[in-house]
Parts: C-alpha cells; sequence; structure tokens
C-alpha cells in the first residue's frame, strides 16, 4: 500500500513537472505596471524663455569644448551636457539652443552666480526629450557663473562673462 501511494505521488509530481516545461507562457501570476507618462515638453512653435537686457547679438564661434560669441548650441544627452565651458562679453544679450536628446528624461538650462549652488540669475524652462527650445539671457555682468540643470545639479559647466 505504501508502494502504490508513493508511485501516485511521483506521477503527480512528474505530471506537474511536465506541465510546467511545456508552458510557453512566462508564468506571470500579475501584469507588469505601465511607466508613468512623462510631462508633456515645450511646443515647438512656444515662444522662448526671453530676460531682457541690452540688444546687440553676434554670431559666435565653436572652439572646441569651449564656446565663444553671443549664440551657443547646448545639447543634453545621457544626463550630461556637451558642452561645458561658455565664454560671453559682459553687458551682452546671448542666445541658447537647447537640444535636450535625453528620451523622456526632463532637463533644462540655469545659470547661478560663481558656483553651481550660487545664487540663480536664470532658470530656462525644463523640457522633456527628445524637445528643442531657445533661451534668451540678458546681458550678466562681468564674472564667473556655472550654468547646470535643475532637475540633474550633477550637469554642470561654466560660464565665463568678459569685462
Amino acid at each position: 500500500m505504501r508502494t502504490l501511494r508513493t508511485l501516485a505521488a511521483a506521477a503527480a509530481l512528474a505530471l506537474g513537472v511536465a506541465a510546467c516545461a511545456s508552458s510557453s507562457s512566462p508564468g506571470w501570476t500579475f501584469s507588469p505596471t505601465e511607466p508613468a507618462t512623462p510631462a508633456p515638453s515645450q511646443p515647438s512653435g512656444a515662444p522662448p524663455t526671453v530676460v531682457p537686457g541690452p540688444t546687440n547679438p553676434t554670431t559666435g564661434g565653436s572652439q572646441g569644448d569651449v564656446t565663444t560669441g553671443t549664440t551657443f548650441n547646448i545639447a543634453a544627452l545621457n544626463i550630461a551636457f556637451d558642452v561645458t565651458e561658455i565664454t560671453v562679453p559682459a553687458n551682452t544679450t546671448f542666445t541658447i539652443n537647447f537640444d535636450n536628446q535625453d528620451a523622456g528624461i526632463p532637463h533644462n538650462v540655469a545659470i547661478h552666480k560663481d558656483s553651481p549652488t550660487g545664487e540663480a540669475v536664470f532658470t530656462g524652462e525644463i523640457i522633456t526629450g527628445p524637445a528643442q527650445t531657445t533661451y534668451t539671457i540678458g546681458g550678466l555682468n562681468a564674472g564667473t557663473y556655472a550654468f547646470i540643470c535643475t532637475v540633474h545639479p550633477n550637469m554642470v559647466g561654466t560660464l565665463t562673462v568678459t569685462p
């Protein structure tokens, strides 16, 4: 009798293992949750963020990682800026063409006096990538500034304003 029960239990176990092994579904006991919907980005036709200041913009040029002039292209990709140094003349309005290439991730450009934790002198609108926007910044006094992403404060660069 004991042998018969052992055989019956072994047969039931073998059937259970065979049924699990032949299953082609992943065996989910729940359905995965949908990812959170990212915040909408600024519409492409929206006006740029403008800070009043003197107007005599000129076109700047690129020098490797250091960019000089009054129009700059900065991209955010892989939670980093592609430019880490910018130089502008004092009291001159300048423009940043900002390209957030990180899909589903919000970024912006903000400018702080002296260091990334210094006084904020400009804060651009946060956009969720992929998206682009243009920031126009009024003339700044000569000195050293930092530009950062307020969402990811490890994204930093140096802005030098020359007399």
